[in-house]
């Protein structure tokens, strides 16, 4: 920020200098600071109503605190655009258009530091700029005040923030809890350690608010939201010191002068701009460019449904040969690969299946030292020399990409793990895919070779537990206004197994329909899918299924929101290139009938996978109208796909 062109604005603009507002290019969305008592404030409006009330601002670091004795010195206003391709988010191309605000504030010892807003069409980011000065070259942030201040008539669609030290060996938090929808404000969290990011809010007839943030690295941690207050105040919460097994600091220290991550708030009176948002990726430039050009697809996987037995020579090659029958690009080898069949061997399978013409990924515990988890190959990617030794093998052998599990927490400690595991695969031309891990912020923008996150509770889950399964309409309803809004899902989805087991007669029973499973491949963003499809499908479901799994894309250029409410329904339409995909699923327990406007469709003769009244999957032809307007029936934890030729 330039002192000098802030003073000559300040004169200009005549503005009072303790209150400052940055308006959405379209006028529609604002935000509004304002010093009170030496203390920062903000408030959001959207169309003139407003979504959070006075909402605190400022961080306490060791060379000062900000939250305080606060006044603003200067502040400059700025418009930015800036064009982008990402090939592996929900829209290729996007148009960000937005104007910011920067304020510098010193407090009552007389250091600077600047807050930053940016706003576009329904989003807002902020952040803090902490600045260096002869005296302070480095800091350590010791907590952040900053609150989103809901009106009473909220209510919420959270997920728990889980205690450390729970779950399999220790393992969490990873992001794996259930969501609660439309619970009541300030309802205390299931573990009283806050909630997950990202988090939903419904303020009531006035409209939605998405809360998440998004440009963390290996430079700092990973935060939270806390537990909400009487007077529906929640706060930046950052981790709890016993994650990572008590190894590392909680607060991030920092070099500067050094910008703190962005919160992030989508607003709008609908959902449609929660849905289909980019603020994550907007605000977040690339960290390094990529070694090469990834490619993305379709994978098969045997541990989802064969478990831990099939990682053995044979059952690899019979996953293997399904990948080749589908046309996918990938097979997914889990666990235990490494003494099950070893490493010489491997090197025949991989063989073997680019000979098929098949790309292999490769599972890896990422412990050393944070939890109990077992399973190998381990003490691998912990530690830069044994991970770029063995990186080097991997790119020898032609594998193409890893899923990386089990990892400790959102410290700066563990977000630094992430960021090291990426940039040293990058150098070998590996993809990566982390599981058992924290919420992706920005990282495919920030990350070539980066591709997706489970944070999640994923199709696994549907194998473990019958609650599971009973849940999974609900759940899967949620995903597309929530965690899958704001990154890469990588949920392993399509189990077109009745039976959760490797002969389809036993163990976990799935509850939904075919066609919503299939809807789901759609439905579930992730630019490399772990498809749970198993070699029996390919004679024990109908060939339309297959046939439509065998052509679905990974990647896509746009997205639409049709209609749907969180843990209800949902319908959304993507599109690859001039083929549109319309996806829905019906979570209730009652037959769901739609009229909606599908105007990419208008006029056209369409492909319909959907259920029958008997909830038997059925394929049918379907005339559009000119107007676009058509009626849709889902039927009770049943799906709905449209697309054209």
């Amino acid at each position: 920020m330039k002192g000098y062109f802030t003073i000559i604005i300040a004169i200009i603009l005549s503005f009072s200098i303790e209150s400052q507002t940055v308006w959405s290019p379209d006028k529609k969305l604002n935000v509004s600071v304002l010093i009170d008592n030496g203390k920062p404030y903000y408030t959001v409006k959207y169309e003139n109503i407003i979504m959070l009330e006075n909402s605190p601002l400022g961080l306490k670091t060791s060379i000062g605190d900000f939250t305080k004795g606060l006044k603003i010195t200067g502040y400059e206003y700025e418009t930015i655009k800036n064009n982008y391709t990402l090939d592996r988010i929900k829209r290729s191309n996007v148009e960000y258009n937005a104007n910011a605000l920067e304020l510098a504030l010193v407090n009552n010892e007389n250091i600077t530091f600047e807050i930053e807003f940016r706003v576009s069409n329904n989003n807002i980011g902020f952040r803090y700029n902490l600045l260096e000065d002869k005296n302070h070259l480095n800091c350590r942030v010791l907590s952040e005040v900053t609150g989103f201040n809901f009106p009473s008539n909220t209510t919420t669609f959270l997920s728990p923030q889980a205690s450390p030290g729970l779950g399999w060996k220790g393992t969490k938090p990873s992001y794996e809890e259930e969501y609660v929808a439309d619970e009541l404000l300030a309802t205390p969290s299931k573990y009283g350690e806050g909630y997950t990011f990202p988090s939903l809010f419904h303020v009531g007839e006035n409209g939605w608010i998405l809360i998440s943030e998004t440009g963390v690295d290996g430079t700092y941690c990973g935060a939270h939201l806390g537990e909400g207050t009487k007077e529906g105040v929640y706060s930046i919460a950052y981790p709890n010191p016993k994650e990572n097994n008590g190894i590392g600091s909680v607060f991030p220290g920092i070099a500067l002068p050094k910008s703190t991550p962005w919160r992030t708030i989508t607003v709008s009176n609908n959902l449609k701009p929660i849905v289909e948002t980019t603020i994550p990726f907007d605000l977040v430039e690339p960290l390094y460019e990529a070694s090469q050009d990834y490619k993305y697809g379709r994978s098969t996987w045997s541990w989802i449904m064969w478990q831990d037995d099939s990682m053995n020579y044979d059952d690899q090659l019979a996953y293997i040969n399904l990948a080749s029958t589908l046309g996918y690009e990938y097979i997914l080898m889990d666990a235990f690969w490494d003494v099950n069949i070893g490493y010489e061997r491997m090197k025949e399978l991989i063989q073997y299946a680019q000979s098929k013409g098949v790309d292999v990924f490769l599972w890896y515990n990422s412990n050393g030292f944070w939890n109990d988890a077992f399973q190998s190959p381990k003490n691998i990617m912990n530690h830069q020399i044994t991970r770029r030794h063995e990186m080097k093998w991997l790119q020898e052998v032609g594998v193409k990409g890893l899923k990386v599990d089990f990892f400790g927490g959102d410290k700066q400690e563990t977000l630094r793990l992430y960021e090291e595991i990426l940039s040293d695969a990058n150098d070998y031309g590996l993809m990566i895919i982390f599981h058992g891990c924290t919420l992706p912020r920005g990282w495919e923008k920030m990350y070539p070779n980066y591709i997706g996150s489970e944070a999640v509770l994923a199709s696994e889950n549907l194998i473990f537990t019958q609650h599971a399964n009973d849940m999974e309409a609900f759940n899967a309803s949620l995903h597309p206004f929530i965690r899958n809004t704001v990154g890469s899902m990588e949920f392993g989805p399509v189990l077109l197994n009745k039976r959760h087991n490797r002969t389809n007669d036993g163990g976990t029973i799935r509850k939904t329909t075919d066609a919503f499973q299939l809807a789901t491949a759609i439905l579930f963003q992730n630019s490399v899918q772990m498809f749970a499809l198993a070699p029996n499908n390919l004679k024990d479901v109908s060939q339309f299924e297959i046939d439509f799994m065998k052509e679905v894309p990974t990647t896509w250029d746009d997205i639409k929101f049709i209609d749907g409410y969180p843990g209800t329904y949902c319908l959304i339409a993507r599109r690859k290139e001039d083929k549109w995909y319309i996806a829905g699923v019906n979570a209730s327990d009652k037959e769901l009938n739609l009229n909606v406007e599908l105007p990419m469709l208008s006029g056209k003769v369409v492909y319909c996978i959907g259920d029958d009244i008997k909830q038997q999957p059925e394929k049918k032809e379907l005339k559009i109208k000119k107007s676009g307007k058509v009626k849709i029936t889902m039927q009770p934890n049943g799906g709905i796909i449209l697309f054209n030729n």
